[in-house]
């Protein structure tokens, strides 16, 4: 059956004070630093488990993109409707309220995940977004051109999405990553201290594919990626710990799927997912 493709350290020598200050793995000093925050143990209770005792365990957006402007050149992507079929389905049993939105440009997706960061995610659990489309190196493909793949998962970063602090925010995407330096904000963590975590916390990035290669899809079955995570979370999401039941996805796209194409250079390819974590704790889907 034929596969479709988707395609100096800046030290300071002297040191004012014993301790040294911080600096950014950067070129050249950058004026400030400190000392590392000392965490009260007793003022702090760190539980293993994000919490699930919410009303909603979340939303799950699903952004499907099949088809695409002629001014474009991409390809119709066909097998993507059964992966948000799959994709809506399996979330849908692990409790989360699945939206699916198909076709869309790169303005839709904007105003789209825009607005859902705006939402009032207070009495939910976690969020999840499944993002299907063509991708390059950092960027994702809307049915019109492409945007930056960070455009659309800063919006919800912890200084733009306050509802989300501290919850699972989960990506299952086809593209890469970026590197800001994270600004931080102040948490109400429960006691008479406050405690700064980073906006880049806890996000989860499950990419279908490692930098810089092909993620395979198959135009009757779904791509390899969300035919094997969703297999795995059916099986396995009411008793493993996420990073778990990704390595097992990691492990069946390895070894479960090799391509069949009539093209010698696209004949008998692999594939292996990536996964980049902030995770700050162990994520289950059920209590």
């Amino acid at each position: 059956m034929s596969e479709n493709l988707e395609k100096n350290e800046a030290s300071n020598g002297d040191c004012a004070c014993a301790r040294g200050k911080d600096t950014p793995d950067a070129r050249g000093d950058v004026a400030g630093g400190g000392a590392p925050m000392q965490v009260d143990a007793k003022s702090h209770t760190y539980t293993s488990r994000y919490s699930l005792s919410y009303p909603s365990i979340g939303h799950c957006i699903i952004i499907n993109n099949k088809n695409f402007h002629k001014s474009t050149g991409m390809n119709q992507r066909n097998g993507t409707d059964v992966d948000a079929g799959n994709a809506m389905k399996t979330f849908g049993k692990l409790g989360y309220k699945v939206k699916v939105f198909n076709d869309q440009t790169v303005d839709q997706i904007m105003k789209l995940l825009t607005a859902v960061a705006r939402d009032d995610h207070s009495r939910c659990a976690s969020f999840v977004c499944v993002l299907l489309s063509h991708g390059d190196e950092g960027v994702f493909f809307g049915t019109d051109r492409a945007v930056e793949l960070k455009a659309l998962t800063s919006l919800f970063r912890g200084d733009r999405c306050i509802s989300l602090v501290g919850k699972p925010k989960l990506f299952f995407i086809q593209a890469c990553r970026g590197t800001d330096l994270d600004p931080g904000m102040e948490v109400d963590s429960g006691s008479s201290n406050s405690m700064k975590i980073p906006v880049e916390a806890d996000f989860l990035y499950a990419y279908s594919t490692a930098p810089g290669y092909y993620s395979w899809r198959n135009t009757m079955t779904g791509s390899w990626f969300m035919q094997s995570l969703c297999e795995i979370l059916s099986k396995h999401g009411w008793e493993l710990e996420l990073m778990q039941i990704l390595t097992r996805v990691n492990y069946k796209v390895a070894l479960d799927f090799e391509s069949a194409s009539n093209m010698h250079d696209f004949h008998a390819k692999k594939q292996i997912p990536c996964i980049v974590s902030m995770l700050t704790k162990e994520m289950y889907f059920t209590p």
